[in-house]
């Protein structure tokens, strides 16, 4: 919950985007923010607080692909199943417009941009008609890749905005690296001093984890560990242990060899493996 006296900076749903539709056309205000990357602030005139209208190219490209393969996906089964209803076994309409039912709630990101009528033929059976809206077509390449933000902050341009946001998302995001990076299942507390000591856990994996991202990217590998820690994780490292009659254990370290790209990977991020010790007695 959000508190009247605090300050936010908040996604807001996506079904807000509309009443801004005319700043979204309108292509004066945008200011890049990195690239790829663009944003707008909007003050309304007598409104509470300020919004950030964002335009992400790269998650345009991704909503659009989207977007094209729901779409496509209805106007086959519209397809299939207007030859069903021409064929010698004449489907009723009730079955019909369950199938469409269907058809469209499987692929509800795109249902809106269609308009599909079942009907029923004079020689018996159902009948069924399409056509694709022109206008939610045009909203939805619109408003692809966009999103928009909502603060209460007086101040500062679109970029520091955005960028408060960002944080704001990655603090977020530490409480995550504890159940995804770290496989620690879900905690709920009741006593404070419990609460605190989780805070810290999270704090210190969120540290460790910007400082694997860090190494990566002063290595030219990106600012995502998680497929460098998974690419090395083959390595693996056991202690072999060999009993002998006088009671005496003898005990090696042995390592696995890289492979070529896990070398790679070590060399580029400056490690070595540690050598294996010389055998010792227990």
């Amino acid at each position: 919950m959000r508190s009247e006296g605090r300050r936010y900076i908040v996604g807001t749903p996506r079904g807000q985007l509309r009443q801004f539709q005319g700043e979204l056309a309108r292509e004066e205000g945008w200011e890049p923010i990195m690239e790829g990357l663009s944003a707008k602030l909007i003050e309304p005139e007598g409104g509470k607080g300020r919004f950030i209208l964002c335009r992400s190219l790269a998650r345009g490209a991704k909503e659009k692909a989207m977007l094209a393969r729901f779409a496509g996906r209805i106007e086959e089964g519209l397809k299939q199943l207007a030859e069903a209803c021409g064929g010698e076994k004449k489907l009723r309409q009730l079955v019909v417009e369950r199938r469409v039912g269907a058809l469209l709630t499987r692929n509800s990101r795109a249902r809106g941009l269609f308009k599909v009528k079942v009907g029923s033929r004079q020689e018996g059976g159902a009948s069924i008609e399409w056509e694709k809206l022109e206008k939610p077509s045009q909203w939805a390449e619109l408003k692809e890749g966009c999103y928009l933000l909502r603060t209460n902050v007086q101040g500062g341009n679109v970029e520091e905005l955005w960028r408060t946001y960002i944080q704001l998302t990655e603090v977020e995001a530490a409480f995550r690296i504890q159940k995804s990076g770290l496989g620690i299942r879900p905690i709920w507390h009741q006593k404070a001093e419990r609460v605190a000591s989780h805070i810290l856990v999270c704090f210190l994996a969120y540290v460790l984890w910007k400082t694997l991202g860090q190494m990566c990217k002063g290595a030219g590998l990106g600012n995502e560990p998680r497929k460098v820690i998974d690419e090395l994780a083959g390595i693996k490292m056991v202690d072999v242990v060999l009993p002998t009659r006088g009671g005496v254990e003898l005990r090696r370290r042995c390592i696995s060899q890289p492979t070529k790209a896990q070398a790679i990977l070590l060399e580029r991020l400056k490690l070595r493996l540690p050598t294996a010790p010389a055998m010792r007695k227990v």
